[in-house]
C-alpha cells in the first residue's frame, strides 16, 4: 500500500484555455478507497491518467509512497489501472490475460501459475481460466481485468469508470464485488466515476471536481449533508437540492426534508406548497410545485415524501422544512456561508 499525493497539479492541453486540471492538491490515506466524482469534462480522468503516468502534467508534482514520480514510467510507479473498456486481449485465454503483466515484467515463468491462481481465487474466477473473453459476461470480464491488475501486486489501484458498460443490475453486483475485493486486499484505490450512487456507496472519501477544479474533498456524508457550494449541492442527490434565492443569499434544502407542517415538531420554516406534478415511485412520492405567498412566492421546488398521505395536482398543502436542514450560500460566490438571516414571510 502507498499514499498518493499531488501538489498544485495542473494540465493545460491548449495554451490560453482553462486547464483540464487546475492546481489540484490531494493526499490519500493508506489503504483508502478514494473516488473522483464529476460530470463529463470535469478533469477526473485526466487527473487519474496523470497519476498513472499516461498524461504529462503541465506543472505540479505527483508523489507515490513519498517519492516524486513525475519522470517515472507507469511500470516504475507500481500502479495498476483498470479501464472502462477492460482492454482484454481477445485471442488470449483468461489465464494468459491475467499472466500478461508477469511476462511483461520478466517474472520467472514457474511463478506465473501460482500468481494467476492466487489472483483468480481472490475474484472467484478459477473456473474461467481456459475461456476466451468473448465467452465471458460483462461482470466476468471486469473481474478478469481486476485479476490482471492485482497479479502485479501494485501499491496503488487506479480504476477509470470500470462499471459504466454494465447494465443497472450487473452494476450493483459488480460494485459489491469491488467493495469486497478492496476490503480483502486493502490496497490504496482511486476510482473515477460520474455516478453519484457509486461514489456515495463505495468511497471512503469523495473528491468532487468541476471544470478542472476541486469543489469539495470530504467523506460521502459530509459532501451530501454539508455541500461546499451550489454545484456540489445540486450534483449530488436525486432529486437534487432545492436552491431558492432570497435577498443576498441562496437557501438550500433537500427534497427529503419536506414534511407536512403538522408533522414537524422542532423549529421549522413553514410555507404553502401548490402541487403541479405527482410521481409515484412505489415507496415514495416526488412532488414538484410552487411556494405560495411571501417573498418566495412562485419559487419552484421539489419534495420527496414517503407514503402515508395522498397528494393531488392543483391542491395546496401546508409544508415545512426543519430549520437545522437549511443550507445557505452566498449569491455572488455560490459558496457555503454561515449566514442564517432568512425572511420567508
Amino acid at each position: 500500500m502507498a499514499v498518493v499525493q499531488t501538489r498544485n497539479l495542473t494540465k493545460i492541453f491548449k495554451e490560453g484555455e482553462l486547464g483540464a486540471v487546475n492546481n489540484v492538491d490531494l493526499e490519500t490515506r493508506e489503504g483508502e478507497f478514494l473516488v473522483f466524482l464529476g460530470p463529463s469534462g470535469s478533469g477526473k480522468t485526466t487527473l487519474l491518467r496523470m497519476i498513472a503516468g499516461l498524461e504529462t502534467p503541465t506543472s505540479g508534482e505527483i508523489l507515490i509512497g513519498g517519492k516524486v514520480v513525475n519522470n517515472m514510467t507507469p511500470r516504475e510507479r507500481r500502479i495498476a489501472m483498470v479501464f472502462q473498456s477492460y482492454a482484454l486481449y481477445p485471442h488470449l485465454t483468461v489465464y494468459n490475460n491475467i499472466a500478461f503483466p508477469l511476462k511483461a515484467q520478466n517474472v520467472p515463468k514457474n511463478v506465473h501459475k501460482e500468481k494467476v491462481e492466487w489472483a483468480a481465487s481472490l475474484l472467484g474466477i478459477q473456473g474461467l481460466l481456459k475461456r476466451k473473453p468473448r465467452e465471458l459476461s460483462g461482470g466476468e470480464r471486469q473481474r478478469v481485468a481486476l485479476a490482471r491488475a492485482i497479479v502485479r501486486e501494485p501499491s496503488v489501484f487506479l480504476l477509470d469508470e470500470p462499471l459504466s458498460n454494465l447494465d443497472a443490475k450487473l452494476r450493483l453486483s459488480a460494485r459489491e464485488e469491488l467493495e469486497r475485493f478492496h476490503r480483502r486486499v486493502g490496497t490504496t484505490t482511486i476510482y473515477v466515476t460520474h455516478d453519484q450512487v457509486e461514489a456515495m456507496a463505495m468511497g471512503d472519501r469523495i473528491m468532487v471536481l468541476n471544470k478542472g477544479v476541486v469543489r469539495q474533498f470530504a467523506t460521502p456524508k459530509e459532501v451530501y449533508d454539508d455541500p461546499a457550494d451550489t454545484f456540489v449541492a445540486t450534483f449530488l442527490g436525486s432529486p437534487p437540492m432545492n436552491l431558492v434565492e432570497n435577498d443576498d443569499l441562496i437557501v438550500g434544502f433537500r427534497p427529503e426534508h419536506f414534511r407536512l407542517a403538522e408533522d414537524v415538531k422542532e423549529a421549522k420554516v413553514p410555507f404553502k406548497f401548490k402541487v403541479e406534478n405527482v410521481e409515484y415511485l412505489g415507496a415514495e412520492f416526488i412532488l414538484s410545485g410552487l411556494i405560495m405567498g411571501g417573498r418566495l412566492d412562485g419559487k419552484k421546488v421539489v419534495a420527496r415524501l414517503l407514503l402515508g398521505h395522498t397528494y393531488e395536482v392543483g391542491a395546496t398543502y401546508d409544508f415545512a422544512v426543519p430549520e437545522r436542514q437549511l443550507k445557505f450560500f452566498d449569491r455572488t460566490t455560490e459558496k457555503k456561508t454561515q449566514a442564517r438571516a432568512l425572511a420567508w414571510a
